[in-house]
């Protein structure tokens, strides 16, 4: 059996666990909801060490048909796309579970739903059955919703809720549509992607089909990604989510429809594609440059570091635009270190919040004097953000802008100027009004987090590090299948147009 299967099995017994044990038995319910994360993460690492480099076909693979009429089985495999991503979900899914203490009321069906969650994430990044691709990412997003409609915060939850269920709905709507055609359009009758992908490359989709697959695939992957303009949920809804739920989902949920885009549209759709990167590259820089300037107005922090999780979406898009090896790999990159730093980001806003009861930086100032280890967190998180060099962020941003120069000169001049001038101007003012100044007589009582409260904080912040001070345990990992992922898109286009039947297949 895969070691995957075990990384996403733990924390759904756990459900299981969870759902047996009596409310009232809460360190048993909080107990089994730890351990069960941290053997799926402990499993993950090792998992992650023991990839062999420099092989693009996927490893630890499960393979169980299911409904073999239509080519559905549970399949499960890593290779350098998504071995990053599974590792990074398993780091930020234990963090998010030790920084679930915040929870007082109904903790029983939280950690459920929250260990559902978790396993639905990981399920989504092991799996390579485009079914179980989609019913995983689904099992993750339904708890996402009731979740920030149970216990998240602030006067505007409930419109949070229903805002942010019905953008990721029509997302989730719009990429089925997409997978749908192209299942059928393809005529393999399988939903395996590498068979899939073979029989594509044997036999190209014509243009016309390519044409009409497409958008659905952008726009449904992009409305989960927040791709700008259809971003406006995600800074409300995960200020509003509980700690746990916003770590999650902007850390790692919201990368899925990144890899979809990755793994599925522009190497299976390789015409329509070209015809899209210029919007695709002017699209970004609304996440880099508008939303960015959104971030610098925000007074709550919540509100700040929920815009900068969208704003970084923008490299992960240049990257993705141009469609060159250095790009591509420094997009994943990106990818996992953005998972890191949100999930870091959000733990400590989520932890000064259940400190003081506000997300008002007026009303902080000088926190690092009683709270030294969360402020000195807090300000690497910033420099994080910033892209400062010895972070895994400045590794995939620098490679992005090097490979988008090339393709989008223009644009990666203003993603500069975004990134590096906007993105340190927030960052800085937060930095400043949070942890510097005069401290506020109010916040005297204040003290610094305990050993297990610096858990999570000491476990997101090293991987960080170590990404950014040793890339190569990534890039050597993704090279492989980036290499492949370019040569598919840049192929030469489909000889073949033909009438598009999304009813009978080609």
């Amino acid at each position: 059996m895969s070691p995957l299967t075990y990384i996403l099995g733990w924390p759904l017994l756990g459900a299981a666990l969870v759902a047996l044990t009596p409310r009232n038995y809460r360190f048993v319910i909080r107990t089994v909801a730890l351990f069960t994360t941290l053997v799926s993460m402990l499993l993950a690492v090792k998992m992650f060490v023991q990839f062999q480099t420099g092989i693009a076909t996927p490893q630890f693979v499960q393979k169980v048909p299911w409904v073999e009429s239509l080519g559905i089985s549970y399949y499960v495999g890593v290779d350098g796309l998504n071995v990053g991503l599974v590792l990074m979900g398993a780091i930020v899914a234990f963090a998010a579970t030790c920084m679930s203490w915040e929870i007082k009321t109904r903790e029983k069906e939280f950690y459920f739903l929250l260990l559902t969650m978790i396993s639905g994430i990981l399920g989504a990044f092991a799996s390579l059955d485009i079914f179980f691709l989609y019913f995983f990412h689904e099992l993750a997003l339904i708890p996402t919703f009731i979740m920030i409609g149970v216990w998240g915060r602030g006067e505007e939850k409930n419109y949070a809720t229903f805002q942010i269920t019905l953008y990721l709905t029509i997302g989730a709507l719009l990429a089925l549509v997409g997978l749908i055609v192209l299942y059928i359009q393809s005529g393999a009758q399988t939903f395996d992607m590498l068979e899939l992908t073979r029989h594509i490359q044997a036999n190209p989709l014509s243009v016309n089909a390519q044409n009409l697959i497409f958008p659905f695939l952008l726009f449904g992957f992009g409305i989960l990604v927040s791709l700008w303009p259809f971003h406006t949920w995600a800074p409300l809804g995960y200020g509003s989510a509980p700690t746990p739920t916003a770590m999650l989902h902007a850390g790692v949920l919201k990368k899925f429809g990144l890899y979809g885009l990755l793994r599925l549209a522009f190497p299976l759709l390789p015409d329509a594609a070209h015809g899209w990167l210029n919007i695709i590259a002017i699209l970004c820089l609304g996440n880099i440059l508008y939303v960015g300037l959104v971030a610098i107005r925000q007074k709550q922090l919540h509100m700040l570091i929920g815009n900068s999780s969208v704003a970084h979406m923008g490299f992960i898009f240049l990257g993705l635009a141009s469609l060159n090896l250095v790009g591509v790999t420094g997009a994943v990159v990106i990818m996992v270190a953005h998972g890191f730093l949100a999930a870091l980001s959000f733990g400590l806003g989520g932890y000064l919040f259940q400190a003081t009861g506000t997300f008002e930086m007026k009303e902080w100032g000088g926190l690092m004097k009683k709270m030294p280890f969360i402020g000195a967190a807090f300000v690497m998180a910033a420099m994080a953000g910033c892209g400062l060099p010895g972070f895994a962020n400045f590794v995939g941003e620098v490679m992005v802008f090097f490979a988008a120069w090339k393709t989008f000169p223009v644009a990666t001049i203003f993603a500069l100027w975004g990134g590096l001038v906007i993105g340190a101007v927030y960052m800085l003012r937060a930095v400043r009004a949070v942890a510097h100044g005069p401290l506020p007589g109010k916040w005297a009582e204040l003290t610094d987090a305990g050993l297990w409260r610096k858990v999570p904080f000491i476990i997101l912040l090293g991987s960080l590090i170590i990404f950014g001070c040793v890339p190569r345990l990534l890039t050597d990992k993704i090279r492989p299948n980036a290499e492949e992922i370019v040569k598919m898109a840049t192929r030469t286009a489909a000889p073949k147009i033909e009438p598009v039947t999304v009813g009978l297949g080609k």
